[in-house]
């Protein structure tokens, strides 16, 4: 593929993006930027928020990562839908009863003003990683298949789109994200949809025979129920899914900040179950489209790239497929991107703003000229973690996110699941301290298991460490519990 081909299809998508975004940017002011005035369609979040959870990351490793895994990460995905209903039917009616602008609110509120400190950093630290490792993954594409043929250096890529993702999402803040993620889903699947017909279409399947091909392909097994010792076990992905979710979606302030701009909690339920179920079924075109890349990486004698996550770009960029194959591939992994990189910056921005540096208690000017000062010294931050990144590639991206997201979500969930279930309090200065011992402690039980007993911790690695936080916080539990009126309004909610 030419890289003037790629900076064209690259610029148009980012002019329909701003063009969006300035659009969805129209009279948002003061709170408006983060929760976006609680005025969305619940239909158009939750398609968004099916394409908010598809990242570059996902884009380009999960068609990869088939080869080796098989459609191990579908039992995840099914777990995932679970953990939505969860979040809808309890988070989300809590969150909206307190009127949370940020999420972590709810710590301040249940265990002090160190645990909200503490739950506020720990999400801006594992967003912000997360975040530079989704978009690391693309603007590593860019510089292969762009930068390095025109003798662009890595650091001027990265400065020149993250500035890029800043003009869209500067203004409009929330509710910029919700439109533009629409705009994302809609484009990301339409490309990988397309992609499939294509190559299919190359390599001589029609409909039935196209079925039939990936169906009978040894790298499309879904369930995997030998070996419970194994990572890829299905009980142990499919409750890992579970929490997976609650933690990354329900008690993660980028997503959740979406789900709070709906006009009522049912409105948000409803935009959780549904989007959860878009979810499901993006991911598994995700996985069909990574069968039919191996086989026509078996059928055309093409080499295999020797890591996972390029064998996605090798097909769409080769020579002998057609060139809308390579135009589809870059649209859709740039409105992954964008998005995914807007929003983080906008929730990075709405818990350092709100969470840490209490701006909401500044006079209307001032916190307007503290959230614009926070928003550019997120993106640079980001950038700089990116470049830091640059350094230590990984031949299977979404493995890494999900291991990262185990240990630094962990806390998090730990935090929220004893709050909500214990009606004790807690030494509020000590909480920083478990938070910090638990992931480390996981870490140790992991190694453990694998050295001493045979056995490959997974994704259950989240749940290990919410439980070491929660035992954590039961070590530090004060002597007189409160009662339970004043820990938590009771979880029923009205018809």
């Amino acid at each position: 593929m030419q890289p003037v081909t790629v900076i064209i299809t690259i610029a148009a998508y980012f002019g329909l993006l701003l063009i969006v975004g300035r659009m969805a940017a129209r009279g948002v002011g003061g709170n408006a930027f983060f929760t976006g005035g609680r005025k969305a369609p619940w239909p158009v979040v939750a398609v968004a928020m099916a394409g908010a959870a598809i990242s570059g990351v996902t884009f380009i490793s999960v068609p990869g990562m088939v080869g080796a895994k098989g459609y191990a990460y579908l039992q995840m995905a099914l777990g995932f839908v679970v953990g939505y209903a969860v979040i809808g039917f309890w988070l989300v009616p809590m969150f909206y009863r307190r009127n949370l602008v940020s999420i972590y609110g709810y710590l301040e509120q249940r265990f002090g003003s160190r645990t909200y400190s503490a739950g506020a950093w720990i999400f801006i630290i594992s967003k912000m990683l997360g975040a530079a490792v989704r978009f690391f993954v693309v603007c590593a594409v860019v510089q292969l298949l762009v930068c390095d043929p025109m003798g662009i250096s890595f650091e001027v890529n990265v400065a020149v789109t993250l500035a890029l993702v800043w003009l869209y999402a500067a203004r409009g803040g929330v509710k910029s994200i919700i439109w533009t993620d629409l705009l994302k889903s809609v484009a990301m699947i339409a490309s990988v949809g397309l992609c499939i017909l294509f190559i299919g279409r190359d390599l001589h399947l029609g409909g039935g025979d196209l079925i039939r091909a990936v169906s009978t392909h040894g790298s499309s097994r879904i369930f995997f129920f030998d070996n419970p010792m194994e990572a890829g076990y299905f009980w142990k992905q499919f409750v890992a899914g579970i929490f997976m979710a609650i933690a990354t979606n329900g008690l993660d302030q980028d997503m959740m900040q979406r789900n709070l701009a709906c006009t009522d909690w049912r409105a948000s339920r409803n935009n959780m179950i549904v989007g959860g179920v878009i979810q499901l079924f993006v991911i598994a075109l995700f996985l069909v489209l990574g069968t039919l890349l191996t086989i026509y990486v078996e059928r055309t004698g093409m080499a295999m790239p020797s890591k996972p996550d390029e064998l996605f770009g090798s097909v769409a960029s080769n020579a002998a497929m057609p060139a809308i194959v390579g135009v589809l591939f870059v649209v859709g992994l740039v409105s992954a991107a964008y998005s995914a990189a807007g929003s983080a910056l906008t929730s990075l921005t709405t818990s350092m703003t709100i969470d840490i540096i209490r701006a909401d208690r500044l006079e209307a000017r001032a916190a307007l000229r503290c959230r614009r000062l926070v928003h550019v010294g997120m993106t640079i931050m980001m950038g700089i973690v990116i470049i830091a990144f640059y350094r230590i590639s990984n031949d299977d991206a979404i493995s890494a996110v999900y291991t990262l997201a185990s240990y630094t979500y962990g806390p998090i969930l730990g935090l929220f699941v004893f709050g909500l279930l214990c009606n004790h309090r807690v030494t509020d200065r000590a909480v920083p301290v478990v938070c910090v011992l638990a992931p480390c402690l996981s870490w140790c039980v992991q190694w453990s298991l694998a050295r001493y007993c045979g056995y490959a911790v997974g994704f259950e690695l989240l749940l290990i460490n919410a439980a070491l936080t929660a035992a954590g916080l039961a070590a530090v539990i004060e002597r007189q519990p409160v009662a339970r009126a004043s820990v938590e309004p009771e979880l029923t909610v009205e018809n």
